[in-house]
């Protein structure tokens, strides 16, 4: 059960950083820099909940590899498609990611596959699918961003099997896995814009932009962890699928002009909580 809470409560905080980028990015459009901006407060977030929880930093080294995929590459992808498509659409396309972490957990883990499960991962999957067929969408939401989006979910799939598969035999406390994630995702952020931009780094006024979301997104990823380290994948990840709803709900409380959410984006997010309380009800 502490799985399932800490996956939902994953989930809420997500959904709320992805309309508080969605902000951010209105005043500071450069999604690239606004990856770092996000990682960063983040990692300030999880350090104490890692120093009270103790463990040997020496012996997170393996997390580093998976903060190269998330937040390091997944971040930047997801910043992007936040800035072309919008938080409420990039959550819901986000809100796909159980078909692949599913699939890769029951192929290269060897999780079982139960009947409620694979509904669950369908019905989930299918709220996406809404989301692709959605005619008159608004003019600032471009396929390029639900490209960014589809990318990003890929790369979330993969990070959240490397870290089950880490955590399943490790001493590591999972906050300390958490930053040490964090810390290198923001190193390879940093060193990206590093080798590609030119120019003044980002003033105090543009980093104070981002706090917010990334102080949510810091919270997310403790409860995130936590919950891989008492859940499998097949259950903890359609369940934090779960944030296309808040994405969508928050959206509509504070973006609803911009936003336009329709009746069929409004079924996509529900088909999504359907199927994440579906695989709650019937964890294996």
């Amino acid at each position: 059960m502490d799985a399932v809470v800490l996956a939902l409560l994953s989930a809420l905080l997500f959904g709320a950083m992805t309309v508080a980028l969605r902000f951010a990015l209105a005043r500071a459009p450069d999604a690239e820099a606004g990856a770092l901006l996000t990682i960063v407060p983040a990692l300030a977030v999880v350090v104490p909940f890692a120093v009270a929880q103790g463990g040997d930093p020496a012996d997170a080294w393996p997390f580093l590899l998976a903060g190269l995929l998330g937040p390091g590459l997944s971040q930047v992808l997801f910043t992007v498609a936040v800035r072309e498509a919008g938080p409420s659409r990039t959550s819901v396309v986000v809100g796909t990611a159980p078909l692949f972490a599913v699939v890769i957990a029951i192929v290269f883990l060897g999780e079982p596959l139960v009947a409620p499960l694979a509904v669950g991962a369908l019905l989930i999957v299918a709220g996406g699918i809404l989301l692709a067929l959605e005619r008159g969408r608004p003019a600032h939401v471009r396929l390029l961003g639900l490209a960014f989006a589809l990318g990003s979910t890929l790369v979330f799939a993969v990070r959240d099997n490397l870290v089950r598969w880490l955590s399943t035999d490790t001493d590591v406390p999972p906050a300390l896995a958490a930053a040490a994630t964090l810390a290198a995702g923001s190193l390879a952020v940093a060193a990206y814009l590093a080798a590609t931009r030119r120019g003044t780094p980002p003033t105090p006024r543009v980093w104070r932009r981002f706090v917010a979301p990334g102080m949510m997104f810091g919270l997310s990823y403790v409860c995130l962890f936590e919950a891989y380290y008492r859940g499998p994948v097949t259950v903890v990840s359609p369940l934090v699928a779960t944030e296309s709803l808040w994405g969508v709900a928050f959206s509509v409380l504070l973006l609803r002009r911009h936003e336009r959410v329709g009746a069929r984006l409004a079924l996509g997010a529900m088909l999504v909580v359907v199927g994440g309380a579906l695989i709650g009800a019937f964890r294996a």
